[in-house]
């Protein structure tokens, strides 16, 4: 061991009449295993929340939508051209629309999308999330999500009746399945029923809304949006899931960096601490400098012999945060649910959050910037004490001596 980092362990964690010392360096150890530790936790589950929504957003939906303002009349011309390309495994077309969900004594909007059964399930999930019954097969059946069926306090063979928005018309209609996407907005106002269906409901004619692409890779979307609206000719948009989004995901993406910025506030704390404490050291060791630099020791030892003590405290700091922050992870749930039996309140609300646990989701990518960030910041905190002390002259020092 060089001799500069034993004599500054020696100076951290003195047992005599620096013990004052020795209590700010334990709290500044202190600080930044807080800091690390819930850095970590707060970024995985923000990317656990990402995570989780994308899932179900994808789950429900196609990673890319063509379309075109008054809709495709060419819709099987699209899909075949769509079929050719490299990294499309799946295309299915699609009306979607608004309708009146007329009960007895009142009514309310909802969200209406005629599918094809069979090419739905090569785009998204839907028929994964069945709960009860089946997807529509027939003109006259239609699927709808168990939150709207547990508010009509109703399931399958039951009946509802969708007024058209194109005519005023009123449709009949049997409940042929519940479905359970996991997302709240879905599961209580979408109906599924046949495209053709659809088509009836909005007097389209051939016509339909768009359609649906699914990838062999999400990360392709963004990509393949771009060579698909090259290859397509005509006035078609081609819109990422990303895009249909733009608000949540970009919601999403701010709130995970404000709470990194100010998560690392803690941090910063507990730097300042270690910079006020290698300041104190450098002055209660002034006539040690003094006796070192006599003795032959160079301005970048003594740097080094201060510099090292600041380094020490954020590398156990760091360890630590690791160690507290990811056991914190992988229980994180467990502790959850019991301060839920202990205070008799839901953490995350159904309706807001539709989530019966916190999901988490660790990259690496944030570990390695939350341990660096704090490294460099607790290296940076005793950087000032390292400079005052090498610049000490050793007459200087040892003159009142």
């Amino acid at each position: 061991m060089r001799y500069e980092l034993w004599l500054g362990l020696r100076y951290l964690f003195a047992k005599r009449r620096e013990r004052f010392i020795s209590i700010i360096a334990l709290l500044s150890i202190g600080g930044v295993t807080l800091g690390v530790a819930a850095l970590l936790v707060v970024l995985a589950v923000m990317s656990g929340f990402d995570h989780d929504i994308k899932d179900k957003l994808i789950g429900t939906n196609a990673y890319l939508i063509i379309d075109t303002p008054t809709g495709l009349a060419d819709a099987e011309d699209v899909m075949r051209q769509l079929s050719t390309l490299e990294h499309v495994v799946g295309v299915s077309p699609f009306v979607s629309g608004q309708a009146i969900l007329r009960l007895p004594d009142h009514a309310f909007g909802v969200l209406v999308r005629g599918i094809d059964v069979e090419r739905e399930s090569r785009v998204n999930r839907l028929a994964d999330y069945l709960v009860a019954g089946h997807l529509p097969r027939t003109d006259e059946e239609v699927a709808i999500g168990t939150e709207l069926g547990a508010y009509l306090s109703t399931g399958p063979d039951a009946q509802l009746e969708l007024i058209s928005p194109a005519d005023g018309k009123t449709h009949t209609l049997t409940i042929s399945g519940l479905f359970r996407s996991g997302m709240y907005e879905y599961d209580a106002t979408l109906i599924a029923m046949t495209i053709s269906r659809a088509q009836q409901l909005y007097r389209l004619g051939r016509v339909v809304t768009g359609v649906g692409v699914k990838l062999d890779e999400l990360d392709r979307s963004s990509a393949m949006a771009a060579l698909i609206r090259g290859t397509l000719a005509g006035a078609y948009r081609v819109r990422t899931w990303e895009e249909l989004n733009p608000a949540l995901f970009g919601a999403l993406r701010v709130e995970k960096t404000v709470m990194f910025v100010i998560l690392t506030l803690i941090i910063v704390v507990a730097a300042l601490n270690i910079m006020s404490m290698l300041i104190m050291i450098v002055m209660e060791k002034t006539k040690d400098i003094g006796i070192l630099r006599a003795l032959g020791a160079t301005r970048a030892s003594i740097a080094t012999l201060f510099l090292s003590q600041g380094c020490v405290i954020g590398l156990i700091g760091i360890g630590l945060g690791l160690s507290g922050g990811l056991f914190l992870i992988w229980h994180l749930n467990t502790f959850t649910k019991w301060l839920e039996r202990i205070f008799g309140w839901s953490l995350f609300p159904p309706t807001i959050y539709y989530l019966d646990h916190i999901p988490t989701q660790i990259n690496s990518v944030d570990v390695v910037g939350v341990v660096t960030a704090t490294f460099l910041l607790t290296m940076l905190a005793g950087t000032y004490a390292a400079i005052r002390a090498a610049r000490l002259a050793p007459v200087d020092a040892l003159r009142y001596e």
